[in-house]
């Protein structure tokens, strides 16, 4: 049988909301936010070239690709660094 112990007045539990919020993650899920919100503000069609070709698309679709690809390289980099 199992005894029920009581946590003491002012002792934080481990595992909790307290623990996966820290600030690190509260800003970059900020920055997040942000970016998104910067992005989908941006719906109007733009003509971008890629190397040769001239291609129009919404500019949403462009700053998301761009996003993606230097959050890719960023993520490269930091596991290269270890």
């Amino acid at each position: 049988m199992r005894t029920k112990t009581k946590t003491p007045v002012g002792e934080v539990k481990h595992g909790g909301w307290s623990a996966m919020l820290t600030p690190r993650r509260i800003i970059a899920l900020v920055l997040a936010v942000l970016g998104l919100v910067f992005i989908f503000e941006n719906t109007q069609e733009t003509e971008i070239r890629l190397l040769v070709p001239l291609v129009t698309m919404p500019l949403w679709v462009a700053l998301l690709a761009t996003g993606v690809i230097g959050a890719l390289c960023g993520a490269f980099f930091l596991t290269r660094r270890r």
